[in-house]
């Protein structure tokens, strides 16, 4: 580099550290004062809300926790804390506890075989979905006022297979519209607040659901990743979150997809407050056809993968790492250095300084019309939705009409972006191998304040190019910064290699704590 593209890039990270700077202090005024979502009224309720779904069902099985109590308080809970955080679409469902009262029935009477045991492997623990993932008699508004009273036929696949896993319904989470923003805002119940810090985003556009798994509203939960969706609000909101490898789960029931299409981004998969609930519901949630290419039940020995890191993504539009962020790399760098004895590697990736153009590229050749999607089945207007907006008589949320501007902006250039995957792609994979894994930043800094990505949003492409990679990436938290919001690490590997991200998420977990809870424990 010459000394004036060294003079050229320090005043745009001054750039954006002022305007970061600025937001935030604007922004922090007009929201008011820092409140949290309110811990549980006990400490036993605490002891119960709190554990793992794997804890839940084991105990349950074992007959010393009755599904009944654990549904009931945790729709207890939703009922107590949605006031602040704004997260629930439809319910908590009354059902729920029927079905709960039933499974408790059968195992008095032990009615549930080993079998069945091993084929619910989540029998009678509580779970969610965002409201864009189909659920059987369930609001599926899409975060749209056209679909406000719109309820599905069916499951969604995914949900499907978690009921079949023994698992209960209880509640749909928030979404943006039609899934395509990073922060989980809508016109039809506005927006999530993060349980850490209620003027804070929680992420999109599984937000609603990282929200309540982080507040203890739900077991686990459901989400859908075409840039982030899963991980931007599980790294926002201090939980475990999955994308998997691209065509590991059948996305049918997901955001109108049919699970046939053959060439796409999104993913759905597991999200979580510990690491250890993320294998069994992968196991849940794949496609049988593909669990022997998976090998999900193979032990993974740490100490023999060889492992990677990025600096930076060397993204212009985006924000500088900042100092916080920069200490998780190293203190994770540190400890599998020692674990393994031999150094955690700087990868030079090519082209990752264009993500942002990749995915907005290949979200051109997605199977989905986003703009039909966002006009419930009309060809909507850029121009006349704005003018509507400043009017006051919009039915679309800012971010929702910048995705319509965005529709009618020059595309990019087909042939360079083609050329750029594939070089970064074919690098990636060479470099990771069977056997290795890639540490990168989830986001330069922590969960930003409500409406900040409407002024800066390119943080993103952190998340959003494993995506343009159709690699597996596990979003695992990493303590809290020094305003008390969550940081975290994203763990990469290669395609179908799911159980290396997963190993070294359980490792993390173990070695530095996984969740913080967003309440002060009682004890």
């Amino acid at each position: 580099m010459t000394f004036w593209s060294h003079v050229l890039d320090a005043l745009l990270a001054l750039v954006h550290i002022l305007t970061d700077r600025l937001l935030e202090f604007v922004l922090g005024w007009y929201l008011g004062d820092h409140k949290r979502v309110p811990g549980p009224p006990s400490a036993e309720q605490q002891l119960l809300l709190t554990k793992s779904a794997v804890d839940l069902a084991k105990q349950i099985r074992e007959r010393k926790i009755r599904s009944y109590d654990i549904v009931k308080a945790y729709c207890e809970r939703i009922e107590s804390v949605n006031r602040d955080l704004n997260a629930v679409v439809d319910g908590p469902f009354p059902e729920a506890l029927d079905q709960a009262r039933e499974i408790d029935r059968r195992l008095a009477k032990k009615e549930y075989t080993d079998e069945d045991f091993r084929h619910q492997p989540f029998l009678g623990v509580p779970f969610s979905t965002k409201d864009s993932t189909a659920v059987a008699g369930k609001l599926h508004t899409l975060g749209l006022l056209a679909r406000k009273s719109e309820r599905s036929s069916t499951d969604a696949e995914c949900v499907r297979l978690m009921k079949e896993s023994g698992a209960i319904i209880i509640a749909t989470s928030n979404v943006p519209e039609v899934n395509k923003w990073i922060e989980s805002r809508n016109m039809l119940i506005g927006g999530t607040n993060n349980p850490y810090d209620l003027r804070r985003s929680v992420g999109g556009s599984s937000g609603g659901e990282a929200a309540l798994i982080a507040a203890c509203c739900t077991g686990f939960g459901l989400g859908t990743d075409i840039g982030g969706s899963i991980r931007i609000p599980a790294f926002n909101c201090g939980i475990f979150g999955h994308k998997p490898t691209s065509g590991a789960v059948n996305m049918s029931g997901c955001t109108f997809r049919t699970g046939k299409e053959k060439e796409t981004m999104v993913c759905a998969g597991p999200m979580s407050r510990s690491a250890r609930d993320l294998l069994p519901m992968m196991q849940v949630l794949m496609e049988p056809s593909l669990k022997s290419k998976f090998k999900l039940e193979e032990q993974v020995d740490l100490k023999r993968l060889r492992y990677f890191y990025v600096s930076s993504n060397g993204m212009a539009q985006c924000n500088p790492i900042n100092k916080e962020t920069e200490r998780v790399m190293y203190k994770i760098r540190k400890h599998f250095e020692n674990l393994t004895g031999k150094d955690v590697r700087h990868a030079d990736i090519p082209n990752t300084k264009m993500t942002g153009k990749m995915w907005r590229y290949w979200m051109t050749q997605e199977p989905a019309n986003f703009n039909l999607l966002l006009g419930n089945g009309a060809e909507l207007n850029p121009f006349i939705e704005l003018f509507k907006k400043i009017l006051g008589q919009s039915d679309y949320s800012m971010a929702a009409i910048y995705g319509l501007i965005d529709s009618v902006l020059p595309k990019e250039k087909e042939k360079l972006i083609r050329e750029a995957t594939a070089k970064c792609k074919k690098l990636v994979q060479e470099l990771l191998g069977d056997d290795g894994v890639l540490f990168f930043h989830s986001s330069p800094r922590t969960a930003p304040y409500h409406f900040y990505p409407l002024i800066k949003f390119n943080d993103f492409a952190y998340f959003s190019l494993f995506n343009v990679l159709h690699l597996p990436a596990t979003q695992v938290p990493m303590g809290l910064d020094s305003k008390g919001m969550p940081l975290g690490i994203q763990v990469v590997s290669n395609p179908n290699n799911d159980r290396l991200c997963l190993a070294v998420a359980e490792e993390l977990e173990r070695t530095f704590g996984g969740w913080v809870p967003p309440f002060p424990l009682k004890q």
